[in-house]
């Protein structure tokens, strides 16, 4: 997509500070300065978010993200990972191109990347019901 920042990157178009790249995907650092070490993996063909992603093209991009998670804890020195998305508006994505944030954790690093959430409206029971895939 011509104005899709993260086409750009994976076309290199725009410069990126690349961790890992195949013929699929590409890693770069996140440069939001948020968090050390935080990192965004994207597929290099457009896909707006989880739902427009094809299945071939997310077992790519999950490896991907499986294998930065492990050099990270297993090179690098972390404990574990967070693994962030947002597909649609609605669920805050920013960027209308399927990416997976990694966020690299140490015990007592103060980082809270879950959200809080204010409690269910629902019975459990009644949204097993609604949700169960039949």
């Amino acid at each position: 997509m011509n104005d899709c920042i993260f086409c750009k990157i994976a076309d290199k178009t725009i410069p990126s500070m690349t961790v890992y790249e195949d013929k699929n995907t590409l890693a770069f650092m996140d440069t939001a300065m948020d968090v050390d070490g935080h990192i965004l993996v994207i597929p290099r063909v457009h896909a707006k978010n989880i739902l427009d992603c094809d299945e071939e093209t997310l077992s790519h991009l999950m490896s991907t993200v499986k294998k930065i998670s492990r050099h990270l804890v297993n090179s690098c020195g972390y404990e574990g990972v967070n693994l962030l998305n947002a597909s649609g508006e609605s669920a805050g994505q920013s960027v209308g191109h399927f990416h997976i944030h990694i966020v690299p954790r140490k015990k007592g690093d103060n980082i809270d990347a879950w959200p809080h959430f204010n409690g269910a409206e629902h019975d459990t029971k009644e949204m097993f019901r609604k949700l169960v895939i039949k």
